[in-house]
C-alpha cells in the first residue's frame, strides 16, 4: 500500500454525535496506515444523507481506496449500499461475499446479514466494511490478502 492514497468514512449517527467514539473507522485508518498507504482520518457522519455527502466528496479526491465502516445492516437507517450502489461504474461482488464468509468462519453467523458493497468507481475501489470492530477486523484480513493486487489491476496491471 506504499504510495497509495485511502479515504475512510464511518456511518454511524451514534458517533456523529458524539455518543460514543468511532472505533471502526479509527482501527481501519491505523490498519491502512500500519500498511504504508497515506490516509487521513475517519470522515464520520450520520447515517441517511450525510453518507451520500461523504461518500462524494471522498470521491472527489480520486483515492486508490475508499473504505465505509456502518449502515450495512437492516436497520431501517443502514442505508450505506444505497449511497454506493449509484456510485459505483462496476462491482466486485467476490470481495463482499469473501468478507461476510469470513465472518462467518470466524463463527459470527450474523456475518451474513451485512449488506455491504465493492466495486469500481472510476478508478477507486470501494468496499463497505461492517459497523463492529470484529467486522472490520475479519474485513481487514480479507483485504490485506487481496489489495495490493486489486489497486494493481485498477491501474492497468496483469491479472
Amino acid at each position: 500500500m506504499a504510495g497509495r492514497t485511502a479515504v475512510v468514512v464511518t456511518a454511524s449517527t451514534r458517533a456523529a454525535t458524539g455518543v460514543y467514539p468511532d472505533r471502526g473507522g479509527a482501527l481501519i485508518v491505523e490498519t491502512l496506515r500500519g500498511w504504508g498507504a497515506s490516509v487521513p482520518d475517519a470522515t464520520v457522519v450520520a447515517d441517511g444523507p450525510p453518507v451520500v455527502e461523504a461518500l462524494a466528496a471522498a470521491l472527489a479526491t480520486g483515492p486508490d481506496l475508499l473504505l465505509t465502516t456502518g449502515g450495512t445492516g437492516l436497520t431501517p437507517t443502514d442505508g450505506t449500499p444505497e449511497a454506493t450502489r449509484p456510485l459505483l461504474d462496476r462491482e466486485v461482488p467476490g470481495l463482499a461475499e469473501a468478507i461476510r464468509a469470513t465472518g462467518v468462519a470466524a463463527g459470527v453467523p450474523t456475518a451474513v446479514l451485512s449488506r455491504g458493497l465493492a466495486g469500481l468507481a472510476g478508478g477507486t475501489l470501494v468496499v463497505n466494511l461492517p459497523g463492529s470492530t470484529g467486522g472490520v477486523r475479519d474485513a481487514l484480513a480479507v483485504l490485506a490478502d487481496v489489495l495490493p493486487h486489486a489497486l494493481s489491476q485498477v491501474r492497468g496491471g496483469d491479472h
